[in-house]
This record gives structure tokens, sequence and C-alpha cells, in this order.
């Protein structure tokens, strides 16, 4: 295999994100998303290469099939075209992989059968990563295309952290088990603290905390996930932007049966209208902290609720793995946001936990220690990079010897 360069690609229901990455060097060569995809309002294009500006249009695009043609028309101005020999894979971004997908896995007939079977476990995910691997296949059928699963790096927990405490036959009849996601983030941050520590991920135990719109955490042993947030769907654990996180099943049977709503609107509002949303109108922790500084009581409820639920979870995954040598915060919420940080791990000194104020407040794009030099734990902020992850597995992948595509 001649070809250094991997085009990861992230399509969503109506959006393809995209980076063309070198894996010589780790050099992004294109950075671009497609939004608003099958839109009557049209459709935006914004491309940026690595030694030019930014372009950026809007105009129809009526399906993901156009959208790769959007983004192989970009690529090609700059010379990076889809036919280049230098490409050695795609690869996709998939959400939901089950119990079968535990590591990157390249795209079979028999891989996409079962990655439409999964449909029902992630009925807003799967269609559109099916579609953009379809869209991909047509363009280049001739490239090895790889899925790598946020489910995957979950797939080690133990059968005592994946079930749920219900029949097991009805369980197991309709798939029911904690699958986690976000996998490829922790995957990769688990690693990058590991290296900030300077010492292998097998003999570090980290708790990740990846903190967006969505967040969930998780709890790694020497380099293996052992328990995480997010269960069945994306819905349980931490307080979210929009999602409720963990609450009393039988709230559900509540709502249907006083409150009079359907599933589907309680689906929407546990999903949309929940988490930090529900609780003050906003989801954005930056808008949030002003109301909170401002003196804005609602605002700080819910900011209060948020690190209520985060410290437990903090907690909780420090008795699961006995030892903690880490605790890592990302993604947007965690690399940004200092007050959180802050407030998450106050009260927990007597865990070896802490925070030093003067490197909190230091923002960077780095990975970083935000610890005080003689803490027991280490504390840092690393940011996330889940295209890098996508990339480095892909390549690593359809560079192994034997691989039946690439002879």
């Amino acid at each position: 295999m001649s070809g250094s360069r991997v085009l990861v690609l992230n399509s969503g229901s109506s959006s393809v994100k995209y980076q063309l990455i070198d894996m010589r060097g780790g050099s992004r060569l294109a950075v671009g998303l497609v939004e608003r995809i099958g839109e009557g309002g049209g459709s935006r294009v914004k491309h940026t290469p690595a030694d030019g500006e930014s372009r950026e249009w809007t105009g129809p695009v009526p399906d993901h099939d156009a959208a790769l043609k959007a983004m192989a028309a970009e690529l090609d101005r700059d010379g990076l075209g889809l036919d280049s020999p230098e490409l050695a894979a795609i690869g996709h971004r998939v959400v939901h992989g089950g119990l079968r997908f535990t590591e990157p896995t390249v795209i079979d007939d028999a891989v996409l059968a079962e990655i439409e079977r999964l449909i029902p476990v992630a009925p807003l995910h799967n269609p559109a990563n099916l579609t953009g691997i379809r869209t991909a296949q047509s363009l280049r059928p001739d490239l090895p295309q790889v899925a790598v699963f946020d489910t995957a790096f979950h797939t080690t927990m133990p059968e005592s952290a994946a079930r749920y405490a219900i029949d097991v036959e009805t369980a197991d009849a309709h798939r029911i088990r904690r699958y986690g996601f976000h996998g490829t983030s922790h995957a990769y941050v688990s690693r990058e603290t590991a290296r900030l520590l300077g010492r292998a991920p097998e003999d570090v135990n980290v708790i990740v905390l990846h903190l967006g719109n969505g967040a969930s955490a998780s709890a790694v042993r020497g380099g293996r996930c052992v328990d995480t947030s997010m269960g069945l769907t994306p819905l349980e654990g931490l307080v979210m932007g929009t999602r409720s996180g963990d609450m009393d099943p039988a709230v559900i049977f509540h709502l249907m049966r006083v409150g009079g709503m359907s599933a589907d609107e309680i689906d929407t509002l546990l999903n949309k209208r929940s988490g930090l949303t529900g609780l003050c109108g906003d989801n954005d922790m930056r808008e949030i902290r002003r109301r909170v500084d401002g003196g804005d009581e609602r605002a700080a409820l819910a900011f209060d609720i948020y690190i209520h639920r985060l410290k437990k979870y903090i907690g909780a995954y420090y008795a699961v793995l006995g030892r903690v040598d880490a605790v890592a915060f990302t993604a947007g919420v965690g690399e940004n946001s200092a007050p959180v940080r802050e407030a998450a791990l106050a009260g927990l000194e007597g865990l070896g936990l802490a925070v030093d104020s003067g490197l909190n407040a230091v923002r960077g794009d780095a990975a970083r220690l935000i610890s005080p030099a003689d803490a027991r734990v280490a504390v840092a902020v690393v940011p996330t990079d889940e295209e890098m992850e996508i990339a480095t597995q892909s390549y690593a992948l359809v560079n192994e010897e034997g691989n039946p595509l690439l002879t």
C-alpha cells in the first residue's frame, strides 16, 4: 500500500463532515462540511484546504450523493481528488455496532447488512451512516472502506456493567443492554492522557469526561473500558445540553397515564427539551455561566444539577476502578469551561483530586495538566480528536498484511 491518506467521513441525517488526513505526519490536508442537505432553504458547503483560504457557498444539495460529489469537487480543486493514488482508505464513523463489531472493520455486504439490522437501536444515526458509506462506495468502489464504531471501545465492559437488571430473555430478544457511545473519543483521550503522563496506556487507569452538548463518562482500566455512562441509547447518564440523562423510568409511565403524553412526545421531551435546555432554556455553557454570574437563579440551579450528576459519576467510577491515575476532561465544555472543571472536583480532595486555579484558567489547544504538582491523581485537559482516531484505526487496518482488498 503506497497511499498514505485517509478520508474521514461523518455522515449525519442532514450533514456530512469530512477531513482528509495524511498519516505520514498526521497533517490535515483539507477539512469541510456540507450541511442542510435536502432542505428547501438551500444547503451550505464550507471547505478549507490546509494551504489556502476557506471556500463557502450555498445552493441545492438534494441528497448525500450530491453532498459527497460536492466534497469530491472541492477536493479536486485543490489537487486532492478522490482518484489520487495517495488515498489509502475512506474511514466512516458509524454510531452503533452492537456486540458484533469490537474493532474497526473493512466494509462488505455482510457488514452493511448488520449495520442496517441495528437501525432499531440507532434510528437517527445508522441510516445516515449507511447512506454515506454507500455513496462513498459508488465514488470509489475499488478503495477499502472502513467502519469505525462509536460503541466498539465499550464492548470490553464486563457483563456486570453492561447488563440491565431486567428479565434476561426479554433483554436478549430485543438486544437491550448498555452499549455506550463517544467510543472513539474515549479511546483517543484515554490513550493521550497516558502519553501526557509518560506512561503506557496499559499501566494507567483514567476517568474520561467527554462533556459537549452530548456528554458521557467512562472508566478505563489499562486501556480498556470497564464502564460508561451512556446505555442502550445516548440518553442515559450525565445531564446534557438537551437530554435528561439518568431518570426514574417510572416518570415515563407517569407522563403517559397522568400527563396523557404519547411515546413519541415523551421521546422528544427527554431527548430534545430536557437537560440544560429544559432546566433553564439554554444549552450553551458559556451563556449559562454568564447568566449565573449575573445572578440568574434558574441558570444557577441548572449548573448545580449538571455538576451534581457529574460529580456522582466521578465518585462512582473512582469506586469501580479502585485506583485512579488521572481524570481527563475533553470535548467542547470539558476543554473550554474552567468553572465546570473546578466545580466538578471541588470537595473531592480526600480522593486526591484537585485543580490548580492558575493552571485551570489557562486556555490552549494542547493536552495539559491542571492539577497541583504534588497531586495524588493527575487532572488533565485533553482535546479530543475523533477524526484522527478514525483515520488512525482505518489506516492501521488497511495496512495489515494479508488484507485481501489490498492484494
